[in-house]
């Protein structure tokens, strides 16, 4: 259990720091702003929220399917990467979502993706009993 609770705070880390990093370059280069009527503060707390739970899907998902996953963690950085880049063009499409919007989360995807696979499958590999 150990090694999934620290797969999952890890992925946790990476997935939020990358977006933070990366909409905050976004933000001070571009001028973009939180949504309207959110606080910064407000804000970062949803999206922490939404990146916990996120987190908690993809060590969840790798851990159930380890033994067909371990070692192509890329393949599997591969599918939660496109699944976020046609999500981040339907959002873009739709009312109050920006593409500048939509390319800094494909950007933060693109980063995040493989750098929390490639944790998970470390952490919860072959080494790792049934029973973890």
């Amino acid at each position: 259990m150990g090694r999934l609770s620290l797969s999952f705070v890890l992925a946790l880390v990476i997935m939020y720091v990358v977006t933070f990093l990366v909409y905050a370059s976004v933000a001070v280069s571009t001028g973009l702003q939180p949504p309207e009527g959110a606080s910064p503060e407000v804000f970062l707390l949803s999206v922490l929220v939404v990146k916990i739970g996120i987190a908690a899907a993809f060590v969840l998902i790798f851990y159930i399917a380890r033994q067909a996953l371990v070692g192509r963690w890329l393949l599997y950085a591969f599918g939660w990467w496109l699944m976020f880049v046609i999500a981040e063009v339907g959002q873009a499409i739709g009312p109050d979502y920006s593409w500048t919007e939509a390319i800094a989360g494909i950007v933060s995807e693109t980063i995040y993706c493989p750098l929390a696979a490639l944790v998970t499958d470390w952490l919860l590999g072959p080494t790792v009993p049934a029973s973890a």
